[in-house]
């Protein structure tokens, strides 16, 4: 897939496409019936399918002060896009002086002048131009007198609770912790992305050796509490990618004043991992339970062994309990449990 970042990008021998305009945070179920319909016209027609997207998200462009959490970082975005077999995606850098452009001026210049649109498909609420003036009867009217074909695409709703496929929706199932939900609209399990770092090395000690990664790495990060998932890592030296069955803590850590997050995960069963500097995926899989103060070391241990058992069976993997912390790979331990919290 060619990714387009600029006008200067656009092949000058471009001579048509079909084209679909959105954020795309997610790429969720709803956002792909949209994609996959511009793919089916875009060969219909013999023309390239292009994906207008925008970075940084509009909401947080207007809204500065409540910036929007990006449920996948733009990158990852990208390679969803070209996974499902979109020929090229067109990254408009968002500012407020772009913004300042007419509904009318969007599709004359932009998507027909730049992109030569021979048709256009969005979803049914599709808005564009200054202030959102733009929706779908006004873009099929512009269509008719330009020239070119729009398709609305009928939104998408769960057929269990009738709410249409959103992003919005999918951040309101991760602020509550429901993974699963999330999983659901998504299509696949939701990922937290970051580089592994050092911690404090009590886990260790304890028999539960843990990656953290900061709070603030790609990915919505859900609601504290204690889930299981995958670690998902490259071998080093290879290009081989391995799931790594695991428990996994996110909440405050007292330990910097109380308010920043991390994410903390303890690979079940394994002693022999050096994970520091690596760049590494979670994959939330079952939310399990809030996170807990304990008064005592054995009270905590006895939590963590049960939360070791359950993460194992959510899995579908066999139950293996703390490991020997004499056997813990110098470099394995990169964070701490935090003042008894987990």
């Amino acid at each position: 897939m060619e990714v387009w970042r600029s006008t200067d990008d656009v092949p000058a021998d471009l001579r048509g496409s079909v084209v679909t305009i959105g954020i795309f945070d997610g790429v969720h179920r709803g956002h792909r019936a949209v994609i996959a319909e511009t793919i089916r016209q875009a060969h219909e027609l013999g023309v390239p399918s292009v994906v207008l997207t925008f970075d940084p998200h509009p909401g947080s462009v207007h809204n500065p002060d409540s910036e929007i959490p990006l449920v996948i970082s733009l990158e990852d975005r990208l390679h969803l896009l070209e996974a499902l077999g979109v020929d090229a995606t067109f990254v408009q850098h968002y500012t407020l002086d772009y913004a300042q452009a007419s509904a009318e001026e969007f599709v004359r210049d932009q998507l027909v002048g730049l992109l030569r649109a021979a048709a256009v498909v969005v979803g049914e609420d599709v808005r564009f131009g200054r202030a959102n003036s733009g929706d779908g009867r006004l873009l099929t009217q512009l269509g008719e007198e330009l020239g070119i074909s729009v398709t609305l695409v009928d939104d998408l709703e769960d057929p269990g609770s009738g709410r249409r496929w959103s992003s919005t929706w999918l951040r309101e199932l991760l602020d509550d912790g429901n993974v699963k939900g999330a999983t659901k609209v998504l299509g696949r399990l939701h990922r937290l992305q970051g580089t592994v770092v050092h911690g404090h090395k009590r886990g260790r000690e304890l028999g539960f050796p843990t990656a953290n990664l900061q709070a603030s790495s790609a990915g919505v990060v859900p609601q504290d509490g204690v889930y299981a998932g995958w670690l998902v890592r490259t071998v080093p030296g290879t290009p081989a990618v391995e799931n790594l069955p695991a428990a996994i803590s996110i909440g405050t850590n007292p330990q910097f004043d109380g308010e920043k997050r991390t994410v903390e995960a303890h690979v079940l069963g394994r002693s022999d991992l050096d994970l520091y500097g690596e760049e590494v995926s979670i994959d939330l899989v079952a939310w399990l339970r809030p996170m807990l103060a304990f008064d005592t070391v054995e009270a905590l241990l006895d939590q963590m062994d049960e939360d070791l058992r359950q993460s194992a069976l959510a899995l579908g993997v066999p139950v293996s309990g703390r490991v020997d912390p004499a056997e813990v790979t110098a470099g394995t331990e990169i964070s701490a449990l935090q003042n008894l919290h987990w």
